[in-house]
């Protein structure tokens, strides 16, 4: 497809794919023997579970419980023993929170970081956008859902009690899913234009709900067409038009929004560099956008991060990283 020249449509390549003659208990007995005894063989580790798919990985756990069940004294019964807990009795560091997110589900693993980035003093606001304004809503669905189950409470209610303002209204559009990834029509694209304009550029102030609720709605094919209207009306971009008249969270939000209309993968690889320029690495955001995406599009956020920075993302990270913590990430971004 292509509604432009700009707006492009590609084909998600993951750096990690299900492994070929898988066997799940011969890999759960690899990690068995990988930590029992002195010392813990973390090559081994990096192999089977940076190489093998989630559904693999869940499968590994199972197997795990099965075969290394403990016999408790005076019962019959065998209580599980947990992969997980093991690999975090044997692990630390960067290194554990790489294998610990690989164990989970995918929408378990974001709904934890959703949690993390809410709990306690303050809120890590980059981290809700990053989630939930650059995904498609079925992923967001699968993620709200894993959030109940895990926590008790809904995710929407606590986004509510957590943020406020426009930008609380433009998470919670995106967890209700209010956009048709359908439906584009270029008059109402226009109108809409327009109205940004006039509550942007064309006016003293910024009516920011008037972005968030067009923006909120509009699925890709007609966001995309709104874009293109609104560079007609004003001469620049509609990135630009924001970037100069809003500020902080809901600045954010919104372009992840239009960035992600244009280009997913660009926006992951602007994120990426974003985590490892200048002075430290925010390995937060470095594992949480490699271990979210590794099995969804990393060989796309790879190609656009070499076309925008001049490197290749492995050797990026290789400089930024190190021991089995760069081992594992570098197992996972591929160097194919």
């Amino acid at each position: 497809m292509s509604l432009s020249g700009d707006m492009e449509e590609y084909a998600e390549v993951p750096t990690v794919v299900p492994a070929a003659n898988f066997d799940a208990v011969a890999d759960a007995h690899a990690l068995r023997a990988a930590m029992k005894g002195f010392g813990t063989d973390e090559q081994v580790i990096i192999d089977i579970l940076c190489l093998r798919s989630n559904a693999q990985r869940q499968a590994i756990t199972e197997a795990y419980k099965k075969e290394f069940g403990r016999v408790e004294e005076g019962s019959n019964k065998k209580p599980r023993q947990d992969l997980i807990a093991d690999l975090k009795s044997e692990l630390g560091g960067n290194f554990e929170n790489v294998i610990i997110g690989l164990m989970l589900p995918t929408d378990e693993y974001c709904a934890k970081q959703l949690y993390k980035a809410m709990k306690g003093i303050g809120t890590s606001d980059d981290v809700l956008v990053e989630i939930l304004c650059s995904r498609p809503y079925d992923e967001i669905v699968q993620i709200a859902a894993a959030y109940e189950k895990l926590y008790g409470s809904s995710l929407e209610a606590d986004i509510q009690g957590d943020t406020s303002g426009p930008f609380q209204r433009l998470l919670v559009m995106a967890l209700q899913g209010l956009r048709d990834n359908y439906a584009y029509d270029p008059a109402k694209a226009e109108e809409q234009a327009q109205i940004l304009y006039n509550a942007g550029e064309g006016t003293v102030g910024t009516d920011e709900n008037a972005f968030v609720e067009i923006l909120g709605h509009a699925g890709q094919r007609h966001a995309y067409l709104i874009f293109q209207e609104y560079k007609k009306i004003s001469g620049k971009t509609i990135e630009q038009a924001m970037e100069s008249e809003m500020s902080g969270e809901l600045l954010h939000g919104l372009l992840a929004m239009v960035k992600t209309v244009h280009n997913r993968p660009a926006y992951f690889a602007e994120r990426l560099e974003a985590a490892m320029k200048g002075l430290g690495t925010d390995d937060d955001a470095l594992i949480r956008i490699i271990v979210s995406r590794c099995e969804i599009d990393l060989a796309n956020i790879k190609f656009e991060y070499e076309r925008m920075h001049g490197k290749t993302l492995l050797s990026a990270v290789k400089g930024e990283t190190s021991g089995d913590y760069r081992n594992a990430l570098l197992a996972l971004i591929g160097s194919a």
